[in-house]
């Protein structure tokens, strides 16, 4: 098959899914967007790739503007007509579309049907209910409406589909409550490429360039928008301030890590550290410069958004520690699996309790690291879900 694969987000599970389907023999166009600033996979091509695996950036000239609304619209649109003209023209047979904006959804599935080729919906977040309730609240009126206009316009979407791929049961529901027959869905959960994310001792090159070979340190890795609170990571530095050991670290960039930087600043926190994002190189050393990994989410995010650097945090082999709602699939697993604690994010009190509580015990850290990594072995099996999606992709569902 011709397969082109869009994953705006640049994650490296679903560029490690292109490159599995091109070792089977498929053409594999593998498109992202190269003006958006985040945490990205393996997206250079390297001498063992296969001969059918290609990546391209879709790239509008600007740096992706997230918070200037009236920008990123522009921005978004000026994307979806590349990513458009990008698939008629290479004519392939079926389009995998990952992660993106829904206006770029909607171009796809336009181009792919004017091509002839399978849509395939890799549905990884609710984006028109995550925008419903995050609008409503900041633009009471005019914010619900524009929600409600992208809840339509995902809903059509999914509508438009051959097949959808969600990344948990939570979404069924909403998807089966939009008129989309099960028969049409298939749940398959997100994963890291847990083969090129070995567990590294705690002491490792890179920690001892930025100062963490010595000491505890607490570790957050990733964006932070607005679905997440980064005023727990200051809370956090604050309660910890008189343990001379502890470090809070944070790798993102952009508004949330700005807002850290000010508070670092007019707080004097000198335990919070806040640096940009590291190379999918580097990870595996980042990670392993942890002695707990943070994952954060707004109550808002519900079940409808999976911060997918979970997965990653399995792989290294370190114990986790999430604010995250109860009912999110992160939490459920975490939890289900041993390997961290988990609190509801509007529970500060808890979420440093929980952070002392592993603190104090290596018992409990040893445990949960091990179970971490033992859960990331047995489910994140490349070759049985590049089984499933090349089944799905052919339309043999």
């Amino acid at each position: 098959m011709k397969i082109l694969h869009h994953d705006f987000g640049r994650h490296a599970f679903p560029v490690q899914l292109s490159r599995a389907l091109a070792a089977r023999g498929h053409s594999v166009l593998h498109l992202y967007a190269g003006s958006n600033n985040t945490p990205m996979g393996n997206l250079n091509t390297e001498p063992g790739d296969p001969p059918g695996f290609e990546c391209r950036a879709i790239d509008t000239g600007r740096e992706y503007r997230k918070y200037a609304y009236i920008q990123r619209w522009r921005q978004e649109r000026a994307y979806a007509a590349r990513l458009a003209q990008t698939i008629r023209a290479w004519q392939p047979d079926v389009v995998l579309e990952c992660t993106g904006p829904t206006d770029g959804h909607r171009a796809a599935l336009t181009a792919s049907k004017q091509a002839g080729a399978r849509y395939v919906y890799w549905l990884q977040d609710v984006n028109g209910v995550a925008a419903y309730n995050l609008l409503k609240k900041k633009v009471p009126v005019l914010g619900a409406a524009v929600g409600r206009y992208y809840i339509n316009m995902e809903r059509a979407v999914v509508r438009g589909s051959d097949n959808v791929v969600l990344i948990s049961e939570d979404f069924a529901p909403i998807i089966n409550g939009w008129g989309i027959p099960p028969e049409k869905c298939e749940v398959i959960p997100n994963w890291a490429p847990v083969e090129h994310l070995p567990v590294r001792g705690r002491v490792n090159e890179w920690g001892r360039a930025h100062g963490l070979a010595d000491g505890f340190s607490f570790m957050y890795t990733g964006s932070l928008g607005l679905k997440h609170n980064p005023g727990l990571f200051v809370e956090l530095a604050r309660q910890l301030a008189g343990d001379p050991r502890v470090r809070i670290v944070v790798l993102s960039e952009g508004l949330g890590a700005d807002w850290l930087r000010q508070a670092v600043g007019s707080e004097n926190l000198n335990n919070l550290t806040v640096m940009g994002y590291a190379s999918f190189e580097e990870l595996p050393d980042v990670l392993a410069s942890a002695d707990v990994l943070v994952s954060v989410l707004q109550p808002d995010a519900g079940v409808f958004s999976v911060p997918s650097k979970v997965n990653t945090y399995l792989c290294a082999g370190r114990p986790l520690l999430l604010a995250v709602p109860a009912e999110n699939l992160a939490a459920r697993l975490v939890t289900g699996a041993g390997a961290g604690l988990a609190v509801a994010p509007s529970d500060v009190n808890g979420f440093v309790e929980a952070a002392k509580q592993l603190l104090a015990s290596e018992e409990l850290r040893s445990t949960c690291g091990r179970n971490a990594r033992a859960y990331a072995e047995s489910h994140f099996n490349i070759e049985h879900i590049t089984d499933t999606f090349e089944r799905i992709l052919r339309g043999d569902k």
